[in-house]
């Protein structure tokens, strides 16, 4: 991060896009049940331990465990929650996130549809910031150009696009190690001098460093061959940075992405029997 600043502030790199959709993760129904869970499960445990201690204060022998355990603020929370659609509490006891559980639009088909892949960006809908509104090129394949509401919600309110869909995430472990068994350098043993020189390239697993590479191209190419055999998930993306000499490798959850077909030698290597098949 300070390598890229000193960079941005000196002008050998520009600026980082904050629109820019690669950057975007999203926060699907799974993680954001266990957020509200894990603040539901600390309050549990608080009020576990308040009941008990004052039962210890009071010189109580025999603490009875059960009449300390109130499930119904677990059960509570999780109802309250999924029926008005708030979400959350900060330190001040005020709700973080409103509308984020809604009962499903059924007025057609198409509508149930649409409200089914609804995105909500967490910005003010009362402010007068235009850039985010705005359509980024970035959303091609993924976001729909079209569908969003007019006034003050336009542009900030999207629908993913029908064929667009949204990554679980896999755990980064089995990457770094095939990676290195691929020629990766890890830091610890990597030349410092070589950094930044030659054919050298950084290589980055959700954002940390873990080493250098002498050959991106093969690298890259023989992580797709992987990929596309099903040995590693086929969510994980790969961007190739030649600019910056960076090889960026993600897995995480909520990432956007959109089906492409593979091209070799200019043919689809899809076939029309394929196709029917599936």
């Amino acid at each position: 991060m300070a390598n890229k600043l000193i960079k941005a502030s000196i002008g050998l790199i520009s600026e980082d896009d904050r629109d820019y959709y690669g950057k975007k993760r999203l926060d699907m129904a799974g993680l954001l049940l266990a957020t509200h869970f894990r603040q539901l499960f600390k309050v549990f445990l608080e009020t576990m331990c308040k009941i008990m201690k004052k039962d210890i204060d009071a010189g109580i022998a025999d603490i009875d465990v059960k009449k300390a355990i109130k499930d119904e603020i677990i059960t509570r929370g999780l109802k309250t929650a999924l029926a008005t659609g708030n979400w959350g509490k900060d330190k001040n006891g005020d709700t973080l996130k409103t509308g984020v559980a809604q009962v499903l639009n059924r007025l057609t088909f198409m509508s149930s549809i649409s409200h089914l892949r609804r995105l909500n960006t967490p910005i003010a809908k009362t402010g007068k910031l235009a850039k985010p509104r705005q359509l980024h090129n970035t959303h091609w394949g993924m976001i729909c150009p079209a569908e969003t509401p007019e006034g003050a919600a336009c542009g900030l309110v999207k629908n993913l696009a029908l064929m667009a869909f949204v990554s679980v995430g896999s755990t980064a472990t089995q990457l770094v190690s095939i990676l290195e068994d691929f020629g990766v350098e890890p830091l610890s043993v990597v030349n410092q001098q070589s950094i930044g020189h030659g054919k050298c390239v950084k290589v980055f697993v959700n954002g940390r460093w873990v080493g250098t590479h002498n050959n991106a191209d093969d690298l890259v190419k023989s992580i797709k061959e992987l990929r596309r055999s099903g040995e590693i998930p086929k969510e994980i993306s790969i961007v190739r940075d030649i600019a910056n000499k960076e090889v960026r490798f993600f897995t995480d959850p909520g990432r956007v992405q959109r089906p492409l077909f593979i091209v070799k030698d200019s043919q689809i290597i899809m076939k029309k029997q394929q196709i029917l098949k599936l």
